[in-house]
């Protein structure tokens, strides 16, 4: 699944981040700014014209991601505790 797919106020877990074509340096960016495998995520909230940008926020840090950027990010949903 993609962080774009993402309903409104979920969590997830990032699985990777995919990158579009050689040297694609916003996949580069996304991961140095934590877009991790095993890191937790969660959609807060969505901009009101088109769903356009993401608040996206990771640990105690928020993003605002473009729905094009969100969805070069593979999500799956967190595990649930034993």
């Amino acid at each position: 699944m993609r962080l774009s797919d993402l309903p409104k106020g979920a969590s997830a877990v990032v699985e990777q981040v995919n990158d579009a074509h050689a040297d694609d340096m916003i996949a580069q960016r996304l991961r140095d700014l934590g877009f991790v495998e095993g890191e937790p995520v969660r959609l807060v909230a969505r901009g009101p014209i088109g769903a356009d940008p993401l608040l996206i926020q990771i640990g105690s840090t928020r993003f605002a991601l473009r729905r094009s950027e969100a969805a070069r990010v593979s999500v799956r949903w967190p595990e649930a505790a034993a």
